[in-house]
């Protein structure tokens, strides 16, 4: 009588500044199951990381699967990262500093684990899965509550001796401008990621320069999501329009040092923001490149939108996490 094969996974998490993700995926990377949480501001570090565990253990239950059958674990973190210590050393968002999630994960299900920032996961997975299959060099610029920036050069992630890199988002772009979460002022975070857009938008509600979104949402920032905005632009908001406009602009403006420095063949656009208005923001950023770029960069450049959705970070971290088996290799 044959034996039969036990079948196995691969676990990807995704911890955002407002949500947690978590996927299992069998060993081509089809997904078998997943479960997404919002959680709320202020959520400790400590009922964090036992949340997360929570959901690794759904997620396998609602796959039929159990922790013996699981390869190992790939996770992607908003935040900066100490990789040799397997740390989340501060994730802004979030308010977490010096968090031991690989050490308390593998303690939990006794399975390796890939700790990575969640846009060099996002980023990850697009080349092997998504939009960037095939490209030599790709950057990455996630918008989100933060913005995250990433590269893969030749097949391979650029990482630091122990931290991640590529930190667009932190890019000074106004050295006299507003605090950010990180602690430093004028970062690009503070002019174009979702929650500057969002800002922006509720003092024009507040206005009444938006009467739409002021009915819709009011003025309260955290209700300002990604499709609030994409709504308020298809009702021809002009206000809105060009929040948004200038703020895709900036992140053009800020990838042209990146594009003279790495000569990417793609600029990757992807998270919330990008997913609900991708053609504007391709096309914005585009321009700006053509436009400051060096002729024979931008020439055969491409700028495209992500194509994995809210799966790109955890099909990335799980793939990253079997190419790497699980952070060993």
């Amino acid at each position: 009588m044959k034996k039969s094969v036990l079948k196995r996974c691969w676990i990807g998490c995704d911890l955002g500044g407002t949500k947690l993700m978590t996927a299992v995926f069998d060993e081509q990377f089809k997904v078998l199951s997943r479960i997404r949480e919002k959680h709320k501001s202020g959520l400790g570090a400590k009922d964090g990381v036992v949340l997360i565990g929570d959901t690794i253990d759904g997620a396998l239950n609602k796959a039929g699967l159990t922790v013996k059958q699981v390869n190992g674990i790939g996770f992607g973190a908003a935040g900066f990262l100490d990789l040799e210590l397997g740390l989340l050393l501060h994730s802004p968002n979030l308010g977490w500093r010096k968090v031991p999630i690989q050490h308390e994960l593998e303690t939990r299900f006794g399975v390796p684990l890939s700790l990575l920032n969640d846009v060099d996961a996002g980023t990850y997975g697009e080349y092997r899965l998504g939009a960037a299959r095939k490209a030599r060099c790709v950057v990455g610029v996630f918008p989100g509550t933060g913005i995250g920036g990433a590269c893969i050069y030749d097949g391979r992630l650029i990482r630091g001796k122990m931290a991640s890199a590529m930190e667009i988002g932190h890019i000074c772009v106004q050295p006299n401008g507003h605090l950010c979460g990180c602690g430093r002022y004028g970062c690009l975070e503070t002019v174009a990621s979702r929650l500057a857009i969002a800002s922006q938008i509720a003092a024009a509600a507040y206005r009444n320069d938006t009467p739409e979104l002021r009915k819709l949402v009011g003025t309260d920032v955290a209700k300002i999501r990604s499709g609030a905005i994409a709504a308020a632009l298809l009702a021809k908001n002009v206000v809105v329009d060009k929040i948004v406009r200038h703020a895709a602009r900036r992140i053009g403006a800020a990838m042209v040092t990146p594009l003279h420095l790495l000569a990417p063949d793609m600029i990757l656009l992807g998270g919330g923001l990008v997913e609900e208005m991708p053609d504007l923001f391709v096309n914005e950023v585009h321009d700006v490149l053509r436009q400051q770029g060096i002729e024979s960069f931008v020439k055969d450049l491409k700028v495209k939108a992500a194509a994995l959705g809210d799966d790109a970070v955890v099909k990335g971290a799980a793939a990253f996490a079997a190419d790497t088996k699980a952070g060993k290799k």
